[in-house]
């Protein structure tokens, strides 16, 4: 779109998270020479956000500093402007400008959406509640780990990745933790059975409670909150954590008439329906050429490789191939990765044994490996992702048996 001899073409990103944050380094990175301004809605310049449902909430652990994505100089030495603590509200498409809540607008020639997505609410709570909490950004963590401690109780509603990891957290710190699920497993939409099974005996051996296919009925009020299940189960407690999925941040998008369908729909480069706008991050809504199917991604690795590739499109140069989905969640002292998603699997099997807190769980299409699961195993998340890569037939006998070395099937 442009070359790094274009020194007047504007890029405004809007989102400071990992997707906005890296695509302005990237933009330095591949030569771009043009003025480049990050706006975010927060007061923290970009930061790293899995370590807050781990690391953050730990006593002596992380803290703002260290989870910076950059040096505290680095904006500045690389002429990034930074508008934080800013909100924008309207995006004027036909002036190209930007009109932000504190009444100034800002022209660009790239416009770059990196919104991410909020924590979807439950809508058996009311608002303004202060032992509710969320779990999306800073200043929700501080608000957590505050909650915490020993002896406290916490109430989990929702058994997905953010649920289970503050689950091991708030165990760390000596809390009593009930997980509520709606459904009759854990992590249902995200994982397979056999990874699911293994993390609910896991997390039940280090004290957590779960209450799986339960409704809630009631939320009672006070300084302490108390869950009535509809099967008459009450569980009390401190503090509440909502951790149900979240809904892209489309909002902007939508009111600027950009084409939206369960968040920001972009083509294979993340251009939006208007050439001059990409969107990236949790909200966008991308074809998928390993899938052929449109799909948003909520994970750090998606955002970043969209960075990548929009940098690498307005900077002029080649972007690199699509990369095979992955995604990783730390509980205690477990290390799940998973590469592929599972569509169309009509095999599933296990490698290694799950007793030893080591195994893998493949996923196969046809004979065709499409997804992996691995705990405590980088060998079997590893070949795993080179073998979805490679779209290669194998034969599932082989890949069950661990006598067989795995880098024999990957080769």
């Amino acid at each position: 779109m442009t070359s790094d001899h274009d020194k007047t073409h504007h890029v405004v990103v809007i989102g400071a998270g990992h997707g906005g944050g890296n695509v302005v380094a990237l933009l330095r990175q591949y030569g771009f020479a043009g003025p480049v301004t990050l706006i975010g809605d927060e007061p923290a310049a970009p930061y790293h956000r899995p370590p807050l449902s781990k690391a953050w909430l730990k006593e002596d652990g992380a803290n703002a500093q260290s989870l910076a994505l950059k040096t505290a100089d680095f904006y500045a030495t690389q002429n990034i402007a930074l508008r934080l603590g800013q909100r924008v509200d309207a995006i004027d498409r036909v002036a190209r400008r930007v009109a932000l809540a504190d009444g100034t607008t800002l022209a660009y020639d790239s416009l770059i959406l990196a919104t991410g997505a909020r924590a979807r609410a439950l809508p058996a709570i009311a608002d303004g509640r202060d032992n509710v909490l969320t779990l999306r950004n800073m200043a929700d963590a501080d608000r957590l780990k505050h909650a915490l401690g020993a002896g406290r109780r916490l109430a989990i509603i929702g058994g997905g990745y953010i649920g289970l990891e503050c689950a091991a957290s708030a165990r760390a710190l000596g809390a009593e933790v009930t997980v509520v699920e709606r459904t009759s497993r854990l992590l249902e939409r995200v994982a397979s059975a056999p990874i699911a099974d293994f993390l609910r005996r896991y997390h039940e051996q280090n004290g957590v409670r779960f209450a799986l296919g339960a409704q809630i009925e009631v939320i009672g009020g006070g300084r302490d909150a108390t869950l009535t299940l509809v099967d008459g189960q009450r569980i009390a407690c401190d503090a509440i954590l909502v951790g149900i999925g979240a809904v892209p941040e489309s909002d902007l998008a939508q009111q600027a008439g950009l084409a939206c369908d369960d968040g920001i729909t972009v083509d294979a480069d993340c251009r939006t329906s208007d050439a001059h706008i990409f969107a990236i991050g949790d909200a966008a809504k991308r074809p998928h050429p390993l899938y052929g199917r449109n799909l948003r991604l909520e994970s750090v690795p998606s955002a970043m490789e969209q960075a990548r590739r929009v940098a690498a499109i307005i900077a002029g140069r080649e972007p690199a191939p699509p990369e095979v989905p992955w995604f990783w969640s730390d509980q205690y002292e477990l290390k799940l990765q998973i590469a592929g998603l599972p569509f169309d699997a009509d095999t599933v099997l296990v490698r290694g044994t799950p007793e030893a807190d080591r195994f893998g769980v493949y996923h196969l299409c046809k004979g065709r490996v499409v997804t992996v699961e691995a705990i405590n195993s980088p060998p079997d998340f590893f070949a795993g992702k080179k073998l979805i890569a490679s779209g290669r037939t194998i034969d599932p006998a082989r890949l069950a048996d661990t006598a067989v070395p795995l880098s024999d099937i990957a080769a």
